[in-house]
Parts: C-alpha cells; structure tokens; sequence
C-alpha cells in the first residue's frame, strides 16, 4: 500500500511567517506567526519546529509548496527561494500557489479573493481579465470580496493544493508579482571602473 502524500507548505508573503504540514488529507501541525521583519531568519526554525512537532523528518517530504504572492516583495521572495532551495536540496518537487488560488481554496461561493494591498489598495484578479492592484472602491465594484486574516488557514489551503498539483510540477515556483517594485534604480551617474 502506497504511504499517504506529504507536503510542508509555507508562506511569508505578508506580514507572516506561516507553515502548514499535510499527510494525505490531514493537516498535521501548522503555525502561523506575525511579524513584520525577520522572516528569512524564522522560516527554517520554523519548518523544522513543524516537522518535529508531527514525528516528521525532511527525506519524509514527498513535495513543498509554497506560497508565491502577490504581497510583499521581499517576504515572497524569502519562501520562493527556500523553496526552490529545499525542492533542489531534498530532490522533491516545489510547488507555488498564488494567493488567489488559496484564497479562492476557502471563499463562499461567488466571492472574489482578494489581497490586501500597500496604502490601502487591494490585489484582485477578476474573472476572465488580468490580476491587477486595485483601490477599494474600484475593487468592491468587481463584487464581493473575499479577504482571509487567518495566515494559518491561508497555508493550509497551500498545502492542499500543493497535494494536488505536486505530481506534474515541471518548473521551479516563481513570485508572483502584479505591479513592479516600488525600489527604484538609482537616478546618480554610476562610478567609473578602472581596470588596473
């Protein structure tokens, strides 16, 4: 009899540091811990602490997933890369999901995701036209929005999907990213370079 699936699903794509273990159907352990720096240091003890809470060891891990945004920049780039990381360390796949697709994972019927977003505005991707970064009246047009506050029930939904999707994964997760980041080159002339 073939053992039940095991993803580690984690998230950090907001002001969070999340992670979700499933075996077959059934969550196992999953945390979810507010922060608003200090992810990329947490994440691994984090992971670890989930593992160990359910009896677990990383060659237990048949996939990852992960969560890839929209959100904050730097966050979704800290679980993208871990992921790509350990999918590449612990030879399994990683798996991404967007915000969208989690959130869409747990909305009521006939609501629409959505994401909240820098200087109140909300990331919203309605049907049949592209995700786009919205203000809230401009978003509460396209119909009733869906927000979840619980980062926790966000990962889990990530590692549900993952569970799903692990077995056709065929490229590496990438960030999902909806509008381009609000750093700028610097607008100084570069300094020369001498060769010696």
């Amino acid at each position: 009899m073939p053992s039940k699936t095991t993803i580690l699903a984690f998230d950090t794509s907001a002001a969070h540091c999340a992670a979700a273990l499933l075996r077959g159907t059934e969550i196992l352990a999953s945390r979810a811990e507010a922060m608003q720096r200090g992810q990329a240091e947490r994440l691994m003890p984090l992971l670890q602490e989930i593992l160990s809470d359910a009896a677990l060891a990383w060659n237990d891990l048949d996939a990852v997933g992960v969560g890839t945004g929209p959100g904050n920049f730097t966050g979704i780039r800290i679980s993208v890369s871990a992921a790509r990381g350990l999918a590449l360390g612990l030879n399994v796949p990683a798996v991404g999901v967007t915000g969208f697709e989690a959130l869409a994972d747990l909305a009521p019927p006939a609501c629409l995701p959505a994401i909240n977003g820098p200087r109140d505005y909300v990331y919203v991707h309605p049907e049949n036209t592209e995700p786009c970064l919205a203000n809230r009246d401009e978003a509460n047009a396209f119909g009733s929005l869906f927000f979840c506050s619980d980062p926790e029930l966000h990962v889990q939904a990530i590692a549900r999907i993952a569970a799903n999707r692990w077995s056709d994964v065929t490229a590496p997760p990438a960030p999902f990213y909806i509008r381009p980041a609000d750093a700028a080159p610097s607008s100084h002339i570069p300094p020369v370079l001498l060769d010696e």
